[in-house]
């Protein structure tokens, strides 16, 4: 008798956690409304997300093979329960919830993604850029992306989009380059979130004939290839930030012929003799032609 109630006792010690769990488990399901009950309501919203990577089932831990759209905006069991009007449960996205809320969310799926890895380190975090700025999971579009590219990006960067109306440009708008192409929008190591450890490495990955090596280098074009060059833009040719022969007196001002500014009193004013006529035909670049470095002269001379 007694090592019948000895055996009780231990299966009943070793089955009470499992009881407890079963518990808690019908508990929690208790406050998922499901996916189904979703679409009574949300049909225009379920429909658009059925046509996602997010519905997919044979995904392995994506919404759609876990608690459906609950997987992402939380419980829904009150919002049900209570004719639809109280959301405090309920993850909306809105303006209440604080970036960090919502990014979270998302990442809770996607922070393994070797995409996102330097996510943290962004600009974009740091000015509180969520995930659902760029994103949304009810559009079937490459990435999820609300928009294409560029608006997507010129929706906030404004001066951008004013750069990219000037003459000289990269075919942004024509679709021959993207800002993804340059930039990384979750997050680098390299200035601006630029896919590259410096710029010179970002430009010369098109602009190969650059990058040398030359037997004479000239020292602003390994340091920095944004000192002579605005990418996104410029009302000069080559996308200059000023035009020649100024740009280049910007650091050859010291001696010989390109101590003296070029302006207009020096031009066309008077006679063409003497000192009147420096600013007429006046690019540096008419003799130093190599100015990204030369194999022959120290000077980048043609």
């Amino acid at each position: 008798m007694k090592r019948c109630i000895a055996i009780f006792s231990i299966m009943l010690i070793f089955s009470f956690p499992a009881f407890f769990a079963m518990g808690a488990a019908e508990k929690d399901e208790g406050r998922y409304a499901g996916a189904g009950v979703c679409q009574d309501c949300h049909a225009e919203q379920t429909k658009s997300i059925s046509k996602t990577s997010h519905w997919k089932k044979v995904i392995k831990d994506s919404p759609a093979a876990d608690k459906g759209c609950e997987s992402c905006h939380g419980s829904g069991a009150s919002h049900v329960s209570e004719g639809g009007g109280v959301t405090r449960d309920l993850i909306t996205f809105g303006k209440k919830g604080t970036a960090k809320q919502k990014s979270e969310v998302c990442l809770a799926c996607h922070q393994n993604s070797k995409e996102i890895a330097f996510f943290d380190l962004g600009v974009h975090k740091r000015n509180d850029v969520t995930c659902i700025d760029c994103h949304t999971v009810h559009n079937s579009a490459v990435h999820n992306l609300k928009t294409t590219q560029p608006n997507l990006c010129l929706g906030c960067h404004k001066g951008v989009r004013s750069q990219l109306n000037r003459q000289a440009r990269h075919p942004i708008y024509e679709g021959k380059v993207k800002c993804t192409d340059c930039h990384t929008s979750h997050g680098g190591f390299g200035p601006k979130m630029i896919k590259a450890d410096s710029t010179p490495d970002l430009c010369y990955k098109c602009h190969m004939e650059k990058r040398g090596p030359f037997a004479f280098e000239h020292p602003p074009v390994a340091e920095n290839c944004g000192t002579c060059h605005q990418p996104h833009g410029s009302n000069h040719e080559k996308l200059l930030m000023s035009k020649p022969p100024r740009l280049c007196q910007g650091c050859h001002s010291t001696s010989g012929h390109n101590n003296r500014p070029y302006s207009f009193q020096n031009s066309f004013g008077g006679s063409a003799t003497g000192s009147r006529n420096r600013f007429a035909g006046q690019g540096c670049l008419n003799c130093h032609g190599n100015i990204h470095g030369s194999n022959r002269s120290p000077f980048m001379v043609r």
